[in-house]
């Protein structure tokens, strides 16, 4: 595929999550900013208005699947094919298991206004990655993206996530080529919800990547890469 591919990143991330993908992959990428949008369906309708084509494959990782999910509810005419990495469907929980989210997020962000944002890394992002990854240089570029960002961009993404919608009822809808992928050690985004996906959308494939964490396009890039390969040379 020599066309669009438009790559989505996570929460706090940059195009470094990308990087070893756009050099990697036979088209035309584009990594969106999310900037201070504070909801998906404004990263959503960022996405359809920064794809330079009409038609485009669709990569998001962590949330930026969530923004992906929200795309194809808003546009899927748009979206050739669609690879869904390290990602939930699911919406806040409802009672004390929502509020226990809620309340680390913002303990979260208060630690991030007080201390810095690498500070915030420091603490946060251990959870991210596969323990062998810990106090790595790849750990260390890690916590240089989350540098690069500031405390309103974290509060703006927050707030979209903690206002996520259900997205599992799109799943059985999706009819183009698709792609569900994970770390097979993500204990944030972990395989039986991958599974789950994959067995929702009618001829998807599904890839689990060994030893590796959540950050899947920076752990194992060269894996995912190529699964992403395979996945644009689908018909």
């Amino acid at each position: 595929m020599q066309g669009t591919l438009m790559l989505l990143p996570g929460l706090m991330c940059d195009a470094a999550v990308w990087a070893h993908q756009v050099a990697a992959l036979p088209a035309r990428c584009v990594v969106p900013a999310w900037g201070l949008r504070s909801s998906l369906s404004d990263m959503a309708l960022q996405v359809l208005q920064e794809a330079p084509t009409e038609r485009f494959a669709l990569a998001g990782h962590s949330m930026g699947g969530r923004v992906a999910l929200e795309v194809m509810r808003l546009a899927p005419q748009r979206v050739e094919r669609l690879a869904l990495l390290d990602i939930g469907t699911h919406p806040l929980a409802p009672g004390e298991a929502g509020e226990k989210e809620r309340a680390g997020r913002m303990t979260l962000l208060t630690l991030a206004r007080s201390r810095g944002m690498r500070a915030l890394g420091e603490q946060w992002a251990r959870g991210m990655v596969h323990p062998d990854q810990l106090d790595t240089p790849l750990f260390e570029s890690i916590l240089d993206m989350l540098e690069r960002s500031n405390p309103d961009q974290f509060a703006a993404q927050i707030h979209a996530l903690l206002n996520r919608p259900d997205a599992a009822p799109l799943l059985p809808g999706i009819a183009c080529p698709t792609l569900v992928l994970c770390g097979r050690d993500d204990a944030w985004s972990p395989p039986p919800q991958h599974q789950a996906m994959h067995a929702a959308i009618a001829g998807s494939s599904l890839c689990l990547v060994d030893h590796c964490g959540h950050m899947s396009t920076m752990e194992q890039p060269a894996e995912v890469s190529a699964a992403l390969a395979n996945w644009l040379a689908r018909g």
